[in-house]
């Protein structure tokens, strides 16, 4: 379960390393779905292209298709992008508890030295 949780976090960032996939997904997300074409126009590059930059990003599974007649309708799937969320949250719960006890620790610290910098002044 963890090696293929790895595998899907790992697909996700690598589908949205590339600005053309995170331009389509932009898209995507303001227009809800649209046929490759439409989603093709913006981009200066090949239709055999962009179906590329899909596939990679339907492997990701960050977006679904279906049959409309003759072309084909793209949408953002809602919970694609949720394991990598999940694994991003889970990475900066951890930074976030080893701030916290980095900070106890200067707080302590910054505590003892006031205490040795009274017991010094004491003894003078």
């Amino acid at each position: 379960m963890m090696v293929n949780n790895q595998r899907r976090v790992s697909a996700i960032f690598a589908a949205l390393s590339d600005p053309t996939r995170r331009g389509i997904l932009v898209r995507l997300s303001s227009d809800g779905e649209g046929p490759v074409t439409a989603l093709a126009k913006p981009f200066r590059i090949s239709l055999p292209a962009i179906s590329r930059h899909l596939r990679v990003l339907e492997n990701a599974e960050l977006i679904g298709r279906r049959r409309e007649g003759r072309s084909q309708v793209i949408r953002a799937r809602s919970d694609g992008l949720r394991p990598a969320q999940d694994w991003m949250a889970q990475c900066a719960a951890g930074w976030d508890l080893s701030f916290d006890r980095l900070d106890a620790l200067l707080t302590e610290e910054q505590r003892k030295g006031r205490k040795d910098e009274v017991r010094n002044r004491n003894r003078r």
